[in-house]
């Protein structure tokens, strides 16, 4: 259990059974995968319609992203009509470029490895800005696996193989073993 939420941990590492139905292979007292926004855990054994919510989230996010790209173009229209001058207007454009650029790369490196939480709190005014990337990031990604899959598979085979090691049973009477001089 979470202590701040009360919420039950799904972290890869965390002990006890899997829920039915949810994707994820049985385990009595093994580590449980992390569900994915979006795919819960189908990602485990890509089964319960991982190949349906990749082509939605592939859909989704360009969609979104092509519907954020019209949101930006009005509101540069609205600068242009505003007649604030050309450096405002080429100061907001650069301004969304950038952020947009920096959000896909911070996205894109998140999918491989864990951001530092202290990092992501201070980036996220640029992130938001950057929205675009962030929707690129998970359109291009989509394609190969689901956003995040690589870096929660190994996470779970870790924890599966720590788990492993932790509950294998000895063989014979460690006693009875003769001593090394």
């Amino acid at each position: 259990m979470s202590d701040e939420t009360g919420t039950p941990d799904t972290s890869a590492g965390s002990a006890g059974r899997a829920a039915e139905g949810d994707g994820a292979p049985p385990q009595g007292g093994g580590p449980r995968p992390e569900p994915l926004r979006f795919f819960g855990t189908s990602w485990v054994n890509h089964d319960n319609g991982y190949a349906a919510r990749r082509a939605g989230v592939a859909v989704g996010s360009l969609a979104a992203a092509a519907v954020s790209c019209l949101v930006l173009r009005l509101a540069y229209e609205g600068i242009r009509i505003a007649e604030s001058g050309s450096f405002v207007t080429v100061l907001v454009v650069a301004m969304f470029a950038i952020c947009s650029a920096l959000a896909f790369r911070n996205t894109w490196e998140g999918f491989g490895k864990r951001h530092d939480p202290q990092r992501q709190a201070s980036l996220r005014g640029l992130l938001a800005i950057g929205f675009v990337g962030t929707l690129l990031a998970y359109f291009f990604r989509s394609f190969t696996e689901a956003p995040g899959e690589k870096l929660h598979r190994e996470e779970y085979e870790q924890a599966r193989e720590a788990h492993a090691r932790r509950t294998t049973r000895r063989t014979g009477n460690p006693s009875k073993k003769k001593r090394r001089r």
